[in-house]
């Protein structure tokens, strides 16, 4: 709590917290939320823990791996850096499935539509 907004620029992103991030370019997507008690469990598609920051996506549309900041549209959500390591199988085309720790978050969060800023892989 208590973080400030990011501010987002022209291909940089300065979270709340200061850290300067470079995005490549920006798309709206679908968003979700799940959490551990879901079908997959502890562990992602590709092996990783579930834990915040580890996002279920197509990885037709977001190879895995990518690292992303996203946003949601309604400004109520700032769900920060994450990297794309988990698939479902309704993710389909531009959705994401963000992880929360439980299934209240999950429900709160319900559907939204958010930005999704692709991170420069170098960063």
């Amino acid at each position: 709590g208590g973080s400030m907004k990011p501010i987002i620029g022209d291909g940089v992103i300065i979270t709340g917290s200061g850290d300067v991030l470079t995005f490549t370019h920006r798309d709206t997507f679908k968003a979700t939320a799940y959490c551990r008690t879901d079908e997959g469990g502890e562990y992602t598609s590709t092996g990783t823990r579930t834990r915040v920051g580890a996002i279920a996506v197509d990885p037709r549309v977001i190879p895995y791996g990518t690292r992303m900041f996203i946003v949601t549209n309604d400004g109520e959500y700032i769900y920060g850096v994450s990297t794309a390591e988990d698939c479902g199988g309704w993710i389909k085309n531009k959705r994401v499935d963000l992880y929360y720790p439980t299934m209240r978050e999950v429900n709160k969060f319900g559907v939204r539509e958010a930005t999704i800023y692709i991170l420069n892989a170098d960063e």
